[in-house]
C-alpha cells in the first residue's frame, strides 16, 4: 500500500473519530455552546437574555433559582433544576437571566448542550472537569424524551455521576413541558402493558426525581398579563395609555388563543415596531 493511500485512509479515520481539541479559553466569554465532529466549546459573545426583573409572575421560582445559582458560584453546596410547565411562560428565559445576574458578581459560566448531544456529555464532563478554577451551569433546553429515546441514559451521567461523580464544578439546568420528561399517555401505555407495571416506567420517571430541584410553571391570568407588557414597555420607553394597551393586548392574546410571556412579547414587539422603537 503506497504512502498516499495511507494518507487518505489516515485522514478517513480522523475524521470518523477526530481528535480531542484543545481546552478552551475561558476568559473568552461567559456563556458557551457545545458541538461535537469535532468536540468544541464555541464562545457566545452576546447572550440573547432579558433582565431578570421583566420576568413577572414567576416570582417563587426567579427566588429558588436565583438563590440556588448564587450558592453554586460561591463554592457551596447546590441543586440541579428542571423547570418545567406551561409553554412560553420563560423557563429558559428564566435560567438564562438569573445566569447574566449571578455572573455580573460570579465568575459563572452558562455552557448550552442539545438534547441530541447528550451521548458526548461524558467528553464534555471531562472538559469542565479539567478546569477545576471555573464553574459551570449546563444548560439543556427543551428537554424530554420519546418511548424508543435512549437519550435519557446519557443525562444521568450528568446527574449521578457514576463511579467517577459529577465533577463538583458543574451543576445541570434543564427546561421541559413535562415533569417526568416524557409523555403521559407513553407512562400509562407502559404501565397497562408491563408484566411489573411499577418497573415499567421507573428508569425514565425517576429521571425527573434525581433533579433536587422541581420549579414549576403555570399559564398566567390576564393581570400578570398586562403586567409583562407594561414592564417591557417602561424598560424600552414605549409611551402608550392604559386604555389601549389593553384593548390591543386582550384582542393579540385573543387571536393567538393564549397568554404567556412569550405572548406579551411578540404583542410588545410589535407595538415598539408600530412606535417606531428599535428593540
Amino acid at each position: 500500500m503506497n504512502e498516499d493511500a495511507l494518507q487518505r485512509i489516515a485522514e478517513a479515520l480522523e475524521r470518523v473519530s477526530p481528535p480531542p481539541g484543545t481546552r478552551p479559553d475561558f476568559s473568552e466569554a461567559s456563556a458557551f455552546l457545545w458541538h461535537i465532529s469535532p468536540d468544541r466549546l464555541q464562545p457566545v459573545a452576546n447572550v440573547k437574555r432579558v433582565a431578570l426583573e421583566l420576568l413577572i409572575g414567576v416570582d417563587r421560582a426567579r427566588d429558588t433559582l436565583l438563590a440556588n445559582t448564587q450558592q453554586f458560584a460561591k463554592g457551596f453546596a447546590a441543586n440541579n433544576a428542571l423547570l418545567w410547565g406551561a409553554r412560553g411562560m420563560g423557563k429558559s428565559s428564566l435560567v438564562k437571566a438569573v445566569h447574566g445576574a449571578v455572573s455580573a458578581e460570579y465568575p459563572l459560566k452558562l455552557i448550552e448542550l442539545q438534547r441530541e448531544d447528550l451521548p458526548s456529555v461524558g467528553r464534555l464532563l471531562g472538559v469542565l472537569r479539567d478546569a477545576p478554577e471555573e464553574r459551570f451551569v449546563l444548560f439543556c433546553d427543551d428537554l424530554s424524551f420519546s418511548h424508543d429515546d435512549e437519550h435519557y441514559k446519557s443525562l444521568k451521567a450528568v446527574l449521578d455521576g457514576g463511579i467517577e461523580g459529577r465533577p463538583e464544578n458543574v451543576i445541570l439546568y434543564a427546561t421541559s413541558n413535562r415533569r417526568h420528561l416524557m409523555p403521559r399517555d407513553m407512562i400509562e401505555n407502559e404501565r397497562g402493558s408491563a408484566i411489573n407495571p411499577s418497573e415499567a416506567v421507573e428508569e425514565k420517571v425517576s429521571l425527573s426525581d434525581r433533579f433536587g430541584l422541581w420549579l414549576g410553571f403555570h399559564p398566567c391570568d390576564q393581570d400578570e398579563f398586562l403586567q409583562m407588557i407594561q414592564g417591557y414597555c417602561d424598560a424600552h420607553g414605549v409611551t402608550i395609555d392604559a386604555e389601549t394597551l389593553r384593548a390591543e393586548a386582550v384582542e393579540w392574546q385573543q387571536t393567538r388563543g393564549s397568554r404567556s410571556g412569550r405572548v406579551a412579547w411578540q404583542y410588545f414587539t410589535d407595538l415598539a415596531g408600530r412606535r417606531g422603537v428599535a428593540l
